[in-house]
C-alpha cells in the first residue's frame, strides 16, 4: 500500500481503528494533548514506515482516515503535550503508545528503561524526562476484520436460579490435559475440546467464568524473579484478547470457543478489570493511557503528581470522566456484541461505584448507565463487592441485577466445618440466601454467589490439608496472601499417607460442597475442586504459571477424584431437581405450609426447633435447615439439609409429619437414595446430608412408583 502524505479528516466515532472496506478510520480521545500521531509499522511491527498527524479534532477526539489501509495494518500512537507531572500531565512523544481501543496485539513487550516516561535512576525521579524511543520494545496494535459466521448461535440464557458457575483459568484448565495436543493446551480452543465440554456437561455446569482474558502485562518485577503474571489482573488492552491464548493467532479462536460452548448450553462469563490498568503508580511505565492523557484517565491526588489507589495496584481509573466511562461501556459492548459473551464478573467492583468524591453509591453513574443499556442489561453481572479504598467493603450494596461474590458465605462455611465455636447463627443466614445482605424488595436469593474456594485463596483440597499458607515460591518470604484461610490440616500439614486423616479430609470436602449446593443462592465451583486439585498450600498463586496453579487432570482418574466427581455431579443434579432450593423470594419462616411446617425453619439433631437460647449456644455443632412448599391443597413437600460439624456421630430426628429419604450423604458418597426409618437418620461426624420429604397424604397409591416424583421436579 502506498502511503499518502497526510490523512483525510475521517470521523470522531467510533473510537479506535475501524476498517470500513476502503480504508481505516482512527479516532483517539485526549482532552489535553496538543497533537496526536499514528505510527504505521511493517507487518512484523519492527520498523516504523510512516507517521501521520491525526488532522482533525472534534471535541476531545482526534481523528483521521487512511485510505487503502486494511486489516493487518500494524500501528501505534504518539501524543504531544506538556510533561508536567505536578499538573497531572505526562505527555512524552518519544513513547509509542498502545491504542486504548486496540482489538488485537502483535509482538511482545520487552522490558527496557525506555518504556518509562522519565529517566530511571534520575535524582529527580518521575520529574525527569526520558527521550529514548520506546517503539522497539513496545507491543503494537493490529487493525482487524471482526466478521464471524455466528449463524444460528444463541445465548443459552440460563435463568439465575438454575445457574451453576465454574471459575476457571484459560491456560491453567487445560495445560496438563494430555488428551489435547500440546500446542493447543492452555488456549481458547482447548476450552472446547470434547473432553472438557463433556466434563462440564456431565457435572451440570451451566456457566464457565473465565479469569481475565483481556490482554495483560507481564510485570517487570515478576519477570526479574523468574515468575510471571499468571492470573492476568493487570490489563494492557480492554478490547483485545490475551495473545497467548490464541493458538492460531486469530481472535476468532475465542469466538469459535464461545460458539461451541453455547452449542453445548454453557454460558461464558468474563472476569473484567476496569478499576485500574497495568501502568501502576507515578513510577510505572508509559504504555497507553498515561501517555495519551494522564489527567483525564486516572484519579489523581490533590498534588496531581500521584494517584488515588483504591485498588492496591498503584492507580485507579476515573469513571467520573465521560471518556473513561465511555471506554468501559464500549469495551463491555464490544465483548457482548463481537464475542457474544453472556456476562461479566467485575473485579473490585466497589471502585466502579465510586463518584468524583470517592464515595460508593448504589446509584453511581456506572451502575445506572449499565442497567439502562439495552445490550448489556440482560446479561449476567457479578460483582466482587470490595476494594481497598475508604468504606471499600460493599457486600450486599450493589444494585438490583447484580450478583455478588459472598465472602461471608465462604468464611462461614469454612469456619463451621473447621469446628469453630458460635458459627450456627452466621451459617444459617448464609444457607438461607443471606437475606440480611441481599434481602431488599428488589433482589432475590440468587444475588448471593456461594462458594468455598475461588482463584484467590486456597483450593478446596488445600483447605483440608494445610493449617497455614505456604507461599514461599512467590518470593515474598510467605508474607503475601491472606493470613488466615480458615483452613485445617486435620492431623498433618500437607500430604499424608495416614488413611484416617485422608478419609476425614475427603468427608469434610464433600460436606462443604453439599453445603454449597444445598444453600439458597448461586453456587460456584473452582475448577479442579471436583477432583481434589491442590496448590500445595499456596493461597496467592497469582504468579505461578506452572504446575502449582495448573489443573492436574490425573487426579480425576484417581479413586478419590472419581468418587468426588460422582458426588458433585449428583449434588448439582439434585439441586436442579429440588424445587425449594430455587425460591423466587427470600424465606423468613412466616408462611405456614401445613400445621407445624413453615417455608423455612431451623432445628437441631434432637428434632427441637431452635429457640433464642439455642442460637446463643456457641458450642452447638449440629443444624437442620428445612425448606418447604405446598404440593397440593392437602399436602406438602420439603427438603432438609443436615449438618454435623461435631466430633461424634449424631442421630438426627426429622419431622415426623413427613416421610423422608436421604438423597446424598457426605460420609457415604456412593450410597444411593435411602429411606429414613421412623424419621431418624444417623450422620457421621463432620458429615452433611440432603434429604427430601413428603407428607403422608402426598404419597401415591402405588408402592412401586418412585418417591422422587413427589419431591423433586423432573430434570427432563
Amino acid at each position: 500500500m502506498s502511503m499518502p502524505e497526510r490523512l483525510d479528516a475521517g470521523r470522531a466515532f467510533p473510537l479506535g481503528a475501524t476498517w470500513d472496506g476502503l480504508g481505516v478510520n482512527f479516532a483517539v480521545s485526549s482532552a489535553n494533548a496538543a497533537r496526536i500521531q499514528v505510527c504505521i509499522f511493517d507487518r512484523e511491527g519492527k520498523r516504523e514506515i510512516a507517521r501521520h498527524d491525526l488532522p482533525e479534532r472534534t471535541n476531545d477526539v482526534w481523528h483521521g482516515y487512511l485510505p487503502g489501509a486494511a486489516p493487518g495494518l500494524v500501528y501505534g500512537l504518539r501524543a504531544h503535550g506538556p510533561y508536567e507531572p505536578h499538573n497531572g500531565h505526562r505527555f512524552n512523544p518519544h513513547k509509542l503508545l498502545l491504542d486504548p481501543y486496540a482489538r488485537k496485539l502483535t509482538g511482545a513487550l520487552r522490558w527496557t528503561d525506555a518504556l518509562f516516561g522519565y529517566r530511571i535512576h534520575s535524582s529527580r525521579a518521575d520529574l525527569s524526562f526520558d527521550r529514548r524511543d520506546s517503539a522497539p520494545a513496545m507491543v503494537k496494535a493490529v487493525v482487524t476484520d471482526d466478521s464471524f459466521p455466528w449463524d444460528d448461535d444463541r445465548r443459552p440464557a440460563i435463568p439465575w436460579g438454575q445457574t451453576v458457575l465454574y471459575e476457571a483459568h484459560v491456560r491453567g484448565l487445560t495445560q496438563l490435559l494430555e488428551v489435547i495436543p500440546a500446542a493447543e493446551r492452555g488456549t481458547f480452543g482447548a476450552l472446547t475440546h470434547p473432553f472438557v465440554v463433556e466434563h462440564l456437561k456431565r457435572l451440570g455446569i451451566t456457566a464457565i467464568e473465565l479469569m481475565p482474558v483481556h490482554a495483560f502485562l507481564q510485570d517487570r518485577f515478576l519477570l526479574q524473579k523468574g515468575l510471571s503474571n499468571y492470573w492476568g489482573y493487570s490489563t494492557l488492552a480492554f478490547f483485545a484478547p490475551e495473545p497467548r491464548y490464541l493458538a492460531a493467532g486469530s481472535c476468532n479462536d475465542l469466538r469459535m470457543a464461545i460458539r461451541r460452548l453455547h452449542a453445548a448450553g454453557i454460558e461464558v462469563i468474563l472476569d473484567v478489570v476496569f478499576n485500574h490498568t497495568c501502568e501502576g503508580n507515578e513510577m510505572g511505565p508509559t504504555l497507553s493511557w498515561r501517555g495519551l492523557d494522564n489527567a483525564a484517565y486516572y484519579r489523581l491526588s490533590e498534588d496531581k503528581r500521584r494517584y488515588f489507589d483504591d485498588t492496591g495496584t498503584g492507580n485507579t481509573l476515573d469513571l467520573s470522566r465521560p471518556a473513561v466511562m465511555q471506554m468501559v461501556l464500549d469495551s463491555l459492548r464490544w465483548w457482548a456484541r463481537s464475542y457474544r459473551v453472556d456476562g461479566f464478573r467485575f473485579d473490585l467492583c466497589a471502585t466502579l461505584g465510586r463518584d468524583a468524591h470517592n464515595a460508593f453509591s448504589t446509584h453511581a453513574s456506572f451502575f445506572n448507565t449499565l442497567r439502562q443499556d439495552p445490550e448489556l442489561a440482560p446479561l449476567k453481572m457479578i460483582a466482587e463487592p470490595w476494594d481497598v479504598g475508604p468504606d471499600g467493603y460493599q457486600l450486599g450494596h450493589h444494585p438490583p441485577g447484580f450478583a455478588e461474590w459472598n465472602d461471608r458465605y465462604r468464611d462461614a462455611v469454612r469456619r463451621y466445618w473447621r469446628g469453630d465455636s458460635g458459627m450456627r447463627p452466621e451459617l444459617a443466614s448464609r444457607l438461607s440466601g443471606s437475606a440480611d445482605l441481599f434481602g431488599s424488595a428488589s433482589r432475590r436469593p440468587w444475588a448471593s454467589v456461594n462458594y468455598v474456594a475461588s482463584h484467590d485463596g486456597m483450593t478446596l483440597q488445600d483447605l483440608v490439608s494445610y493449617s497455614h499458607k505456604h507461599n514461599e515460591a512467590n518470593g515474598e518470604e510467605n508474607r503475601d496472601g491472606q493470613g488466615d484461610d480458615h483452613s485445617a490440616d486435620w492431623g498433618a500439614e500437607g500430604q499424608t499417607p495416614d488413611p484416617a486423616i485422608v478419609e476425614r479430609r475427603e468427608r469434610v470436602k464433600r460436606s462443604m460442597l453439599l453445603t454449597v449446593f444445598g444453600s439458597l443462592g448461586t453456587p460456584m465451583l473452582l475448577a479442579g475442586d471436583e477432583f481434589g486439585r491442590t496448590q500445595q498450600g499456596n493461597n496467592n498463586a497469582y504468579c505461578q504459571d506452572n504446575a502449582v496453579s495448573w489443573v492436574d487432570w490425573k487426579l480425576a482418574a484417581s479413586d478419590s477424584g472419581a468418587t468426588l466427581i460422582r458426588f458433585v455431579t449428583r449434588l448439582i443434579a439434585l439441586r436442579g431437581a429440588i424445587n425449594v432450593l430455587d425460591p423466587r423470594r427470600f424465606l423468613h419462616g412466616r408462611e405456614v405450609i401445613m400445621p407445624g411446617l413453615v417455608d423455612i425453619d431451623w432445628y437441631d439433631e434432637r428434632g427441637v426447633q431452635l429457640a433464642p437460647e439455642d442460637w446463643q449456644n456457641t458450642e452447638g455443632r449440629a443444624l437442620i435447615m428445612y425448606l418447604a412448599e405446598r404440593a397440593k391443597p392437602e399436602s406438602a413437600r420439603a427438603a432438609a439439609v443436615l449438618l454435623n460439624a461435631s466430633d461424634v456421630a449424631l442421630r438426627f430426628n426429622l419431622l415426623k409429619t413427613l416421610d423422608w429419604r436421604v438423597l446424598a450423604d457426605s460420609a457415604l458418597p456412593e450410597q444411593g437414595e435411602t429411606v429414613v426409618s421412623e424419621g431418624v437418620y444417623t450422620l457421621k461426624d463432620h458429615a452433611a446430608a440432603l434429604a427430601t420429604g413428603v407428607t403422608v397424604a402426598a404419597k401415591e397409591p402405588s408402592q412401586n412408583e418412585s418417591h422422587n416424583s413427589d419431591t423433586i421436579r423432573s430434570t427432563g
